[in-house]
């Protein structure tokens, strides 16, 4: 509870997504119950609009985003080559108000009810709906945007700052440069959505007029407002994947990404052109001609850069040693999935087939197959390439396959009829629908589908328990190319004993590799001796299936036929020199605080007090929140007389080598 290191809080986030991603689940697990036969009482109407509102906000706001935060918080400090975030300290904090902020909006369950008008909470409906269930949603969207904007502003100074030496912005890993754009994104657009959010809740608790529209208001603000925010959002969610994926490709096919800078640019187009597109979300609401043909325009071009991606993860895998492991699965299901709700998602761009798919089933199968079978498979797949680094050990593989498959099965039963039902005219956000409509089929098979995709859930958690008690693994078990895997797994506190130099992109597998007079990759007969001494590590454990052999092991030299460089010819350092550099220091790690803590909780004491109007609580929340940041602010970060950490000889690692860029 007092930890400010920066793995410790990744691993919290991605727990804490989880559990909010079980509970997600079973939501909607309740709804296609309710929808998977016509007449159904399962869920009463007003039921059905809470449990419909939550999993949408759930698994935007608190699965996909924290997850995303959770990967970024343990892996780009190391990825980098840091020894922790810019700031720990607001890193702790925008953890535990991310936890209050989920855990408020979930009491709203037993304090009367949850929120009720849609994840999107259209006005004018959000701000008549009766009861405080709106208000939950309002402020509890609050709370978890200062959790992401503190995330973002610390995760892109760390990016910016705290790069090792020679690490330049072209030799960043790819999920650090997709997580980068990511933060960017939240910056600017969280500000917009929390404009929104102030807006409604001057309506709702102080009777203005912003979304009024019997007092001249424009009841479109709310939909321009919460778009403009949207859209980017949906970039926000899925930029990450990309990225996890990005690394994922490389490694499983023994090949360098293609095109790594035409990648990292198209990340980038992404990030702005996401900004012109909200618009498409309402060609139906009268917007007029110019409008609906230049976002019609702008949603057909931000497929390019998208669309070059998708080339280039074909690319990278074309002719390649493909080892089908389980993230490897995840990956190529991430892009096949991922591929499909692009293709829906152009129709949006053309005008009179947008105006007839919206509002229907159509539009929920677009968005479930770019973000649970982008994001989701994305994520997956990035939990089984780094559960080694996270742990020491590895996942089950044959588990793994199953949930794959398991997964990609039920993925596709429950989410390929909409775009069906969709067509056929069954309009979304209806608690049910009466027999002789022509969708009794589809709908009872894709509520078939989503318990195939719980029981996926489910052998994921089995394989989870039961790696417990797995053996532990060589520290470089995917023989893989980034700075993570130069360093112990799990990683100390520290992360690296010495400061790395960079040299060369993917300059771990520089180390290990080199080119022979044909090109191919060879393994380096003389591998610096720290290099050796981790890959040599834990050699008695259990070997990987299809993994790599130890250094100067049988097959040394000859395993890959595939070319190592970084194709842009900076690979120009000398990898296997000695690691004794200048670049040893002092190691002052910052230290714990409940102060992260006590600062969040006031937020959702705040909060309670303004929806029930009863201001001795609100001042109560008020000063519980200064006072505990003036108490945050005189502790000392660290503690001069803490002795510094012991290195054995075994963490005595540079991972890097010196040498000349």
């Amino acid at each position: 509870m007092t930890t400010v290191d920066h793995k410790k809080i990744g691993i919290m986030y991605s727990v804490t997504a989880f559990i909010f991603f079980i509970i997600g689940g079973v939501e909607a697990l309740m709804l296609r119950v309710q929808l998977g036969t016509p007449d159904s009482t399962f869920l009463s109407a007003e039921a059905y609009n809470q449990i419909f509102t939550m999993h949408g906000t759930t698994m935007i706001f608190l699965v996909v985003m924290p997850l995303s935060a959770g990967l970024a918080n343990y892996l780009l400090p190391l990825m980098v080559g840091a020894r922790d975030v810019a700031f720990p300290r607001l890193n702790a904090f925008g953890f535990w108000v991310f936890l209050a902020g989920g855990l408020f909006m979930y009491s709203s369950f037993f304090l009367g009810g949850a929120p009720n008008g849609g994840w999107f909470g259209y006005a004018p409906l959000s701000r008549l709906t009766p009861g405080h269930n709106m208000d939950y949603w309002v402020f509890g969207l609050q709370i978890l945007g200062i959790a992401s904007l503190t995330g973002a502003i610390n995760l892109i100074v760390t990016v910016i700052n705290l790069r090792a030496p020679g690490m330049t912005l072209f030799r960043m890993p790819i999920f650090v440069w997709m997580s980068l754009v990511a933060q960017f994104l939240l910056l600017f657009a969280l500000p917009v959505i929390t404009v929104a959010l102030f807006l409604l809740m001057f309506d709702r608790q102080f009777g203005a007029n912003f979304f009024n529209a019997q007092a001249g208001a424009d009841p479109l603000l709310w939909q321009h407002l919460f778009w403009l925010f949207g859209h980017p959002e949906v970039y926000i969610l899925i930029l990450p994947a990309m990225g996890v994926v990005s690394e994922i490709l490389p490694v499983f096919s023994r090949k360098p990404l293609f095109g790594y800078q035409v990648m990292v640019i198209s990340g980038i187009a992404i990030g702005f052109i996401g900004w012109g597109v909200w618009a498409h979300h309402m060609f139906a609401t009268g917007i007029g001609p110019v409008a609906t043909s230049a976002f019609s325009a702008s949603t057909m071009f931000i497929a390019v850069p998208t669309g070059v991606k998708i080339f280039n993860w074909l690319s990278t895998m074309w002719k390649g040693k493909i080892r089908a492991t389980s993230p490897m699965l995840f990956a190529v299901g991430f892009v096949t999935m991922f591929t499909i709700g692009g293709l829906s998602g152009v129709t949006h761009a053309i005008v009179p087939h947008d105006t007839q798919q919206t509002d229907t089933y159509y539009i929920v199968a677009h968005f479930h197959y770019v973000l649970f079978g982008g994001s989701i498979f994305g994520l997956f797949g990035g939990i089984y390439y780094w559960w080694p680094k996270f742990t020491g050990k590895l996942l089950s593989e044959t588990l793994g396959k199953w949930q794959f498959w398991l997964m990609l099965a039920g993925f596709n039963l429950t989410f390929g009829p909409f775009h069906i039902l969709g067509l056929q005219g069954m309009p979304r956000r209806v608690y049910t629908y009466p027999d002789g409509m022509g969708w009794n089929f589809w709908n009872m098979a894709a509520t078939v589908g989503s318990f195939m995709i719980a029981l996926a859930v489910l052998v994921f958690m089995v394989n989870v328990w039961k790696a417990r008690k797995s053996p532990l693994v060589p520290e470089d078990p995917w023989d893989s190319r980034t700075l993570e895997w130069s360093i112990p797994s799990p990683p100390p506190e520290y992360n690296f004993a010495k400061i790395p130099v960079v040299t060369a992109r993917d300059d771990w597998w520089h180390q290990k590799y080199e080119e022979d007079e044909n090109g191919r990759a060879v393994r380096r007969k003389e591998m610096a001796p720290d290099v050796v001494a981790l890959l040599g590590r834990r050699s008695s454990a259990v070997a990987v299936a299809d993994g790599p052999p130890p250094p100067g092991g049988e097959g040394a030299g000859d395993e890959a036929t595939t070319g190592t460089g970084s194709g842009e010819g900076d690979d120009t350092g000398d990898h296997t020199g000695d690691h004794t550099g200048d670049h040893t220091e002092h190691i002052h790690m910052p230290s714990p605080s409940y102060w992260p803590l006590v600062s969040s909780l006031g937020l959702p004491v705040l909060s309670y007090g303004l929806i029930y109007q009863y201001l001795p609580v609100s001042v109560l929340g008020g000063l519980w929140i200064l006072g505990s940041l003036y108490a945050w602010a005189l502790e000392p970060s660290t503690a001069p007389e803490e002795p510094e950490p012991e290195l054995s000889s075994s963490t005595e690692l540079a991972p890097v080598s010196q040498g000349t860029d």
